[in-house]
């Protein structure tokens, strides 16, 4: 970079106008390569200082050395998995997300879900349209009177806390990376006894290599009682298999998944048609509500994650 040349930040996918305008107001350089192929954002590394990226590259060694003078990462959304972490501390690059930009979409969807999976509000529209009237047949279970169970309790976790006030339910919350966190929304519980009192359990906890497959049927039979199921986190942290066993054994009353173990790094595509037999056996199970991955994509979110975005960068590095 030329002496006293405006910052450059490289745009790797698509963000809502103003975090652009934000940072060109604060004096760098933005770039567009949201469509520009893989070559040519290599050939762009060596110039930023910055990119703003969603998914579509994975951000590892190779990725980061190229750019040599690149000081932050900003991920328009939350999952890091596809970046290198521990080697983008060694290079002293700041990496920066933004939950707060879609926690209250996050918050709200989930209730959505899980209106939906205890109503059978779904299957009853889809019987209604086919000219089937059944109503013994879907009759509900309120949320009145039950303990909802909340592993992770970051953003999304209070965010969706908070949306329960109301529903005259018992709130408990279990997040191992966390100490003193319970609120007035919810209290702070062991795993044990999350696992011996909900009735419903909503995840929302990152992906992270000793979360793979966290969900499978030794957690599941932990429960004491059966339970109604939501994820809205990463569909890695459930194992399909065991989630389909536990549906059709009953020691899950329903499961409502926001998000899908067999979706695509950049979380853009899954074909219902080409996945493995346990996906299609949710397919055809009655209890799951089944949704493209969209719990934190409202349009207020996308403004959310920017102005984020734009937030931090600016509370770190200032104008240039």
């Amino acid at each position: 970079m030329a002496e006293n040349a405006a910052p450059v930040v490289l745009f790797l996918a698509p963000s809502e106008p103003v975090l652009w305008e934000r940072l060109t107001a604060l004096g760098y350089a933005c770039c567009d390569l949201q469509d520009a192929p893989r070559e040519a954002v290599f050939a762009a590394l060596p110039t930023a200082f910055g990119i703003v990226i969603r998914s579509r590259f994975n951000i590892d060694r190779e990725f980061l050395d190229a750019a040599k003078q690149l000081a932050f990462v900003a991920r328009s959304g939350v999952g890091v998995e596809h970046i290198d972490l521990d080697y983008a501390a060694q290079r002293n690059i700041t990496v920066f997300t933004s939950p707060e930009g879609s926690r209250d979409a996050v918050g709200e969807h989930t209730i959505g879900l899980l209106l939906m999976l205890m109503n059978h509000l779904s299957r009853a529209d889809h019987q209604v349209r086919r000219g089937e009237w059944i109503r013994g047949g879907n009759r509900g279970h309120e949320i009145k009177g039950k303990t909802v169970g909340i592993v992770g309790y970051g953003n999304m976790g209070q965010a969706f806390a908070r949306r329960l006030q109301g529903f005259s339910c018992e709130v408990i919350a279990y997040d191992k990376f966390k100490t003193n966190y319970g609120d007035e929304y919810a209290r702070e519980v062991s795993l044990e006894e999350l696992q011996s009192r909900a009735d419903i359990v909503s995840l929302h906890i990152p992906y992270l290599p000793e979360n793979h497959h966290l969900v499978n049927t030794e957690y599941l039979t932990a429960f004491q009682h059966p339970i109604w199921l939501v994820n809205t986190a990463r569909g890695l942290v459930v194992k399909t298999t065991d989630l389909v066993e536990a549906l059709e054994n009953g020691r899950v009353r329903g499961a409502a998944l926001d998000v899908i173990e067999y979706e695509d790094q950049s979380f853009v595509h899954l074909d219902p048609k080409q996945q493995p037999p346990a996906f299609q056996r949710l397919l055809e199970l009655p209890n799951v509500v089944l949704n493209p991955h969209i719990a934190g994509w409202s349009y207020e979110a996308e403004e959310g994650h920017a102005q984020t975005l734009a937030d931090k960068i600016e509370k770190t590095y200032g104008p240039q």
